[in-house]
Formats: C-alpha cells, sequence, structure tokens
C-alpha cells in the first residue's frame, strides 16, 4: 500500500465544526479494528465454543483499505480527534501494518498514534518498522506472567515468553514506554496481580489492570467474576504503598497510582465499579467500516457502503457528524444503575463482540 494521493486536505479537513453528542461529549478518540481476526482465544474475548475451526473471518475484500481508512481518518480529525488507536483482533495479523501507520501519521491533526496488540508476533524487525513508521506508543495485552496461567487464558497455549521478549524488541525500537493491559478475572488469574505489578516495578512501563467486563455476549460474564479496582489497590499497596494520580487529560480512562517510593506508577479502568461514560469521547471503527459511538453498542453506522457509494468528503463528513450527535450511549452507568446485583449477568443484552471492534 503507499501513501500517495493523501486526502488530509480535503475540504472536510479543513472546515468542520466539533460536533458534540446529546450529553454534550466531543469527539476526541478513535479506535480502528484493522483487522477481525486473532491469533489467540482468549476466553474471555474470543472463546473457542463461538470462535472455533468452522468461524468465518471476513474476506479481504469486505475489509476497509488502507487508503479507505486514511480519508475516514482525515474526516474525524476536521471534527476534533486527536488520538488514533489501532486495533483488532490482532492487528498484526494485518499485513504491511507500518504502511498504514505512515500514512496516518502524516495527516496534519494526528498528535497520538498508536497500537494494541497481544505483541506474540512482534518480532525485532516489525517493532522497527512500526517505529521508523511513525509509530511512538505501544499498548500490550498481558493477562499473567504465570505461564500455565496465561496459556490457559488465550488458549492457544502460546507461553508468555514471546510476548516478554516482544516489549523487549519494542523498548530497543525506541519505545521508551509500553502500557501493559491485564484483564483481571477472580479465580483465573487475580494471583498474577501482584506479580505483575513486581515485573514491571521500577520499568518506564505502566501496568493498567482493567476490570473484567461484559463486553459482548459469549464470554459468559457474571458479576461474580469480577476483582474490583479497589481490592486490586489494596492488594498492590500492602507491599507497594501507593499514591493516587491526577488525570493526564479530561476524561482519560485508567484511574492512576503511582508508588510512593517514586519507582513507577499503575492503572486501573474501574467500568464496572465506577463507570466513566460522562467523560467518553471515544468512537470506533469496525474492520469493514462500521461506526460504533460505545463498546457495548448493538449496531454500527455503514460507512464502508458510502465511502464505495463515491460520496464526496464533505457528505461523508456531514454523515459521520450527524451520527454523532445523536449519541446517547452510557451503557456502563446503566448497568450499574439497573442490573448489578449479586450474580448478575448480562445475557439478556445481545452486543458487538470487543475482538470485531477492539477494546
Amino acid at each position: 500500500m503507499s501513501s500517495e494521493n493523501n486526502p488530509s486536505s480535503s475540504s472536510a479537513s479543513r472546515s468542520s465544526k466539533r460536533p458534540f453528542d446529546l450529553l454534550g461529549r466531543s469527539l476526541h478518540d478513535l479506535r480502528i479494528s484493522v483487522t477481525d481476526r486473532c491469533n489467540f482465544r482468549c476466553t474471555y474475548c474470543m472463546p473457542k465454543s463461538v470462535f472455533g475451526a468452522g468461524h468465518r473471518f471476513m474476506p479481504r475484500k469486505e475489509l476497509l483499505t488502507f487508503e479507505e481508512i486514511r480519508r475516514l481518518v482525515s474526516i474525524f480529525v476536521s471534527h476534533g480527534v486527536r488520538k488514533i488507536r489501532l486495533t483488532g483482533g490482532e492487528p498484526l495479523l494485518r499485513q504491511n501494518l507500518d504502511a498504514l501507520v505512515r500514512m496516518l501519521g502524516e495527516i496534519d491533526g494526528v498528535d497520538d498514534l498508536t497500537l494494541t496488540t497481544n505483541a506474540s508476533l512482534l518480532s525485532a524487525q516489525r517493532a522497527e518498522e512500526l517505529h521508523a513508521a511513525g509509530l511512538r506508543r505501544l499498548t500490550v495485552s498481558l493477562d499473567a506472567l504465570d505461564d500455565g496461567i496465561f496459556s490457559s487464558m488465550n488458549d492457544m497455549g502460546v507461553s508468555v515468553r514471546p510476548v516478554l521478549e516482544a516489549i523487549d524488541h519494542a523498548e530497543r525500537a525506541g519505545f521508551a514506554s509500553i502500557k501493559i493491559n491485564m484483564v483481571v478475572q477472580r479465580k483465573v488469574n487475580d494471583s498474577d496481580i501482584l506479580p505483575m505489578a513486581r515485573r514491571f516495578k521500577g520499568t518506564p512501563h505502566i501496568v493498567r489492570f482493567i476490570e473484567y467486563m461484559d463486553v459482548g455476549s459469549t464470554n459468559g460474564w457474571r458479576l461474580d467474576d469480577v476483582v474490583p479496582a479497589e481490592e486490586i489497590i489494596r492488594i498492590i499497596d500492602r507491599e507497594h504503598p501507593l499514591e493516587p494520580l491526577e488525570p493526564n487529560y479530561a476524561g482519560e480512562v485508567a484511574r492512576r497510582w503511582r508508588y510512593v517510593d517514586g519507582d513507577g506508577e499503575i492503572g486501573v479502568i474501574t467500568s464496572v465499579t465506577r463507570p466513566f461514560c460522562g467523560a467518553c469521547s471515544r468512537a470506533r471503527l469496525s474492520a469493514e467500516g462500521r461506526l460504533y459511538t460505545c463498546l457495548f453498542a448493538t449496531r454500527g453506522f455503514d460507512l464502508r457502503s458510502l465511502l464505495r457509494g463515491g460520496i464526496d468528503d464533505e457528505a461523508l463528513a456531514n454523515a459521520i457528524a450527524s451520527r454523532w450527535r445523536q449519541r446517547d450511549d452510557r451503557y456502563s452507568e446503566l448497568r450499574s444503575e439497573m442490573t448489578l446485583s449479586e450474580g448478575a449477568t448480562t445475557e439478556e443484552r445481545p452486543r458487538i463482540e470487543m475482538s470485531y471492534i477492539g477494546g
């Protein structure tokens, strides 16, 4: 893929007003799934019972091309988006991903371009290619350090070793600070909370402990399986005292804590126990070009048909802005208000799978 014919100078890029949704929230972040495929079958995300050998993934022709993604990003930037996160599935399964990184990095207004990956496919060469293309931040999903727990959770027998090696590759390639995401499930990997904190304390990397969320409808989520963020903090604080930090910016998802001895920081993401819908400024784009305005959405808005139907940039920008202005999503708050009781589940409400639109 080349980066020729860059449309970032289109009229839509130069002249659009920032839209606000029905709750007064503006657009700031866009998360882009570049593939629905993954080489893991994590039990909380893509369980084999659903995503087994017979599962049909999208044919390549259904995926947005890099040029189509670039065009959409230029328009989203005109609406106020400044942060772009590439996700999947597993984004490193998309060939020539560094070409897309380079295209997006050339768009005026993209201030933060980052990638979320399980890192098992991140070789030293690919880390160097992505950094050379302009990627500066990396988030690695790592749910355990214990090999038995990790291989059980990814359900593909993959050892933790290649992921830890990938983090080293990324450091050597120039990624100075890497975020490590750990989804915590009670009686599954909660025994690794403290080992994870120990492993990355004293490094520039930040572990973010994520409350197990009811994303999608195939992971059998139960409230009893959630380890609340406050409990996670207490577990770490007993050995390594912590103190809270102010957010880096308004609407930051993770609550920040630093070690009292100055040896780094951690984060906790509290979508279940302390929802942050009120400040949510994120939109999500699926691999085949559907726009979702909430991680817990039930349906998306088809942008690919507009792109391939010959729509001009101004009309496309208006369509995106109109969709955002209709947004009133606040699922996590509603869940907390209405559905959380002992033993609660969310099976009665179908939702898009996380592997389809990224985390």
